[in-house]
């Protein structure tokens, strides 16, 4: 392979490779199957200009439309001339896709759906960044400056996901571009010709390919890839030591401001409602995790990822606090009394291989956790966040926790939350409205405590104020978000849960918004299966001597707890003693246990509630190998269609190639050079419109040639010069072969274009008429080839008569 080819290589190669950072975005990854042999395509369209050659501007222009016409084949085709040529309508196909591509962008959590929108965006973009990796680095041969779009296809990568995507996608993509930078030296290390100033090679020693003598070549393109190799380890390990501001490359490693655990740092501010909006309007229902619990009621068991205790006026968001190992068994939970009711439930969860989230989600408050993998504890928080990149995707665990059940009197009569914490979960941004306040205190009015304020705050939200739940509603999170909320009364769980949480602090009650999952739908085998559009948010608000304790603000989702409902005369189902089953239509995943049934065993699943044994994980891997060989295969048929109309020009074009590109110093490799070049000029005149004419000798062909292809000056007499050479080479008793062949033969080519018109140029390089000497070569091989197997069939049939042919009067 020439040094350019190999330029071209590295540099479809960097492409890919940098492109790879945004395969966490989207599922499934079939869109880069076609990415990839859409930029295999152009980057072949830009090798074959470069072999005619034509003007560089001109190549970067042929391979743009390679692109378009690839890009209108396969998302605009039903609006195209025959499916391939743009058309007005086409580019109206394409606005209309990038506008959805960008609602979607807008609409789904990561991994979006590949819908067509976002396959365009996806790979129109790289397409367009392999274009100008190809256009610098090969075209122009300047490979450094190609760096530029690499970084911005990582780059756009990299911010969409808001940097939770692996570390590893920046060395792969820092490696192509190292690839191409020594690629290039190379190159231009072997037109250098012969280095002096080195050793010489020792004899027998196989040269590295770079220069025709002297060790001394070998020694530059060693030192470039050791350089390369340690710039690109210094750019991985410094960021990982040095300390970082709010995340970076590398913040999952370091000391856990970024988006993960740090090893003795704090949790970063993540903010997970980005994405709940998302989650619900997914148009497809996710399966994200499934569990199993001996819970008696299934349908009060939340999964809680984490908590949002900061309010600033634009946003809730999580605390950044230190972390720790995780225990091996957690801390009491901080506020709860020894009198209040309690039963420790066990549950296990398995996570979908798609789902990848940094917080484990699970039912509060936790008191054990067994799983796998690198995971810390924030212990304020009871959260557990994955360090060095753990995640929950594919995650299987088990976690112990609390099913806490205070009485109404225990909450109503709950003292002062001590004051650090009632100073810190209290505070309101001074930039909050005025309504808001005067709305708690109007709702609240006569209440005798802040247990019973929590509960109309709740009973207004969700059955008494004439909220309706919508989720398509703008999941702004700011002070302005509270205002129109509160006035227009039409929102998802985020608004409010929000709204309840502000309305509480104002009202000097401590809260928070806890982000996670709403009880999920009960299988048949009696586990619990969560999809996406259960995420969640809901207020957590304290009472001392109960902890943080669930409201549930928003109407028709997840279940009121039971003290939060209206008190029922003794012995009813809704007595307090006796805790019924909340609001949700969900069904239990379990049995209840049986009156008599002695409570150590019922907390540890005996008399009839079932244990939770090992969970099927969810079947949604986030991978299918069949949707990749078919989108791979479709990909690879339009493909193909699209290189059948141009075949005869790159056959023509490769031809032509390989005659100038003639090597070899001998009297034979002379000849040949002279023969192919006489070849050309002939297969030059075909295909402007000069049929050959084999009849007629060297001398009269260039006659032939000048007067019909109106040459004069400097073409005409090139042509002679090369009759006058063939002619040499094949009648004279000692061929003296002439100089300069190539020369002559570019002469002649220029003179046969200009003198043709523009019409008759196109249709030779389009549909070249030469080409079909390729056939002709093909069909006297394949004859060749029948002659020569008939003659080895022959022979086999002497030495074994069953191969011979039976007449025909003998078969049947």
């Amino acid at each position: 392979m020439s040094g350019r080819g190999r330029v071209a290589l590295c540099a479809f190669a960097a492409t890919l490779m940098a492109a790879g950072a945004l395969l966490p975005l989207v599922s499934p990854a079939t869109w880069l199957v076609q990415a990839a042999i859409m930029v295999a395509v152009m980057s072949g369209v830009g090798a074959l200009a470069r072999r005619v050659p034509l003007a560089r501007t001109l190549t970067v222009v042929l391979q743009a439309v390679a692109a378009l016409l690839m890009l209108t084949v396969t998302f605009g085709g039903d609006r195209a001339i025959f499916g391939i040529l743009p058309t007005p309508g086409v580019f109206e196909e394409f606005g209309a896709l990038l506008t959805a591509g960008g609602e979607d962008v807008g609409q789904y959590a990561i991994p979006a759906p590949a819908t067509d929108g976002i396959r365009l965006m996806l790979i129109g973009g790289v397409l367009l960044i392999g274009l100008a990796v190809d256009a610098l680095a090969v075209t122009f041969r300047s490979a450094a400056p190609a760096g530029l779009p690499l970084l911005a296809l990582y780059s756009v990568a990299a911010g969409l996901s808001g940097g939770e995507q692996s570390w590893l996608w920046f060395p792969l993509a820092g490696a192509g571009y190292l690839l191409l930078l020594l690629a290039e030296s190379r190159d231009r290390l072997s037109q250098w010709g012969r280095v002096f100033g080195g050793a010489p090679r020792a004899p027998g020693r196989v040269s590295a390919g770079l220069g025709t003598g002297g060790g001394a070549t070998v020694a530059p393109v060693r030192t470039g890839r050791r350089i390369g190799v340690l710039a690109l380890g210094i750019a991985l390990a410094v960021p990982a030591v040095l300390p970082d501001l709010e995340g970076g490359l590398l913040a999952g490693a370091g000391s856990g401001s970024g988006p993960g655990v740090g090893r003795g740092g704090g949790v970063k501010a993540v903010n997970p409602l980005v994405s709940l909006k998302d989650d619900l309007n997914q148009a497809e229902d996710r399966e994200a995790l499934r569990y199993r619990t001996n819970a008696e009621d299934a349908g009060n068991l939340y999964l809680r990822i984490m908590a949002l205790d900061r309010f600033d006026g634009t946003t809730w968001r999580s605390t950044q606090r230190a972390v720790e190992d995780v225990p091996e068994r957690l801390p009491d939970v901080p506020g709860l009394r020894p009198d209040v009711s309690t039963t420790e439930i066990s549950t296990m969860i398995s996570a979908a291989g798609w789902y990848e989230q940094t917080y484990l989600p699970m039912p509060y408050p936790a008191t054990e956790v067994r799983i796998a993998g690198r995971w810390r504890f924030e212990p304020t928080g009871r959260t557990l966040g994955g360090d060095r990149g753990v995640t929950t995707r594919g995650a299987q665990y088990q976690v112990d926790s609390l099913a806490v059940n205070p009485t109404r009197q225990q909450l109503a009569s709950a003292p002062q939350a001590p004051a650090a914490l009632l100073r810190e979960y209290t505070r309101v941004p001074a930039v909050l409205p005025a309504v808001v306040k005067s709305t708690a205190l109007k709702i609240t009015a006569g209440s005798a405590n802040d247990y019973e304020k929590a509960v109309k705050l709740q009973d207004w939200f969700a059955v008494d104020g004439g909220f309706t739940y919508d989720t398509q509603v703008e999941s702004g999170t700011g002070v302005a978000a509270i205002t129109r909320f509160l006035e227009d009364k039409e929102g998802f769980c985020v608004h409010f849960s929000f709204a309840m949480a502000s309305m509480a602090r104002t009202l000097g009650i401590p809260a928070r918004v806890a982000v996670g999952f709403a009880p999920g739908t009960a299988l048949p085998d009696g586990s619990v299966s969560v999809g996406l559009r259960d995420a969640h948010a809901w207020p957590e608000l304290y009472f001392e001597g109960v902890g943080w304790t669930r409201f549930e603000p928003t109407p028709s989702r997840g279940s009121a707890p039971d003290y939060t409902l209206p008190e029922a005369p003794a012995g009813s189902p809704s007595d307090p003693l006796q805790p019924e089953a909340g609001t949700s239509a969900t069904p239990s995943a379990a049995p209840s246990a049986s009156e008599s049934c002695p409570e150590q065993e019922r907390r540890l699943g005996g008399c009839g509630a079932a244990a939770p044994g090992e969970v099927v994980p969810p079947a949604d891997s986030g991978f299918s190998l069949g949707s990749w060989l078919l989108g791979a295969l479709v990909v690879s048929v339009v493909a193909l269609l699209l290189m059948v109309p141009l075949l005869p020009m790159f056959l023509r074009i490769r031809v032509r190639a390989r005659r100038l590109g003639s090597g070899g110093r001998t009297t034979a490799d002379a000849v040949a050079r002279t023969l192919e070049a006489w070849r050309e000029i002939i297969d030059t005149a075909w295909d402007l419109g000069i049929p050959p004419d084999d009849s007629l000798t060297p001398r009269r062909v260039a006659v032939r040639i000048v007067e019909l292809g109106r040459l004069t000056g400097p073409a005409a007499e090139a042509v002679h010069r090369v009759a006058g050479s063939v002619e040499q080479v094949l009648y004279a008793s000692r061929p003296q072969p002439g100089t300069g062949l190539v020369d002559d033969l570019q002469r002649a080519r220029e003179g046969l274009r200009a003198a043709a018109g523009r019409g008759t140029r196109l249709r030779a390089l389009l549909l070249p008429r030469s080409s079909i000497r390729v056939v002709w070569a093909v069909s006297e091989r394949w004859t060749a080839f029948l002659s020569g197997w008939e003659v080895h069939r022959l022979r086999l049939a002497r030495r074994m008569p069953v191969l011979r042919r039976r007449p025909s009067h003998e078969q049947g």
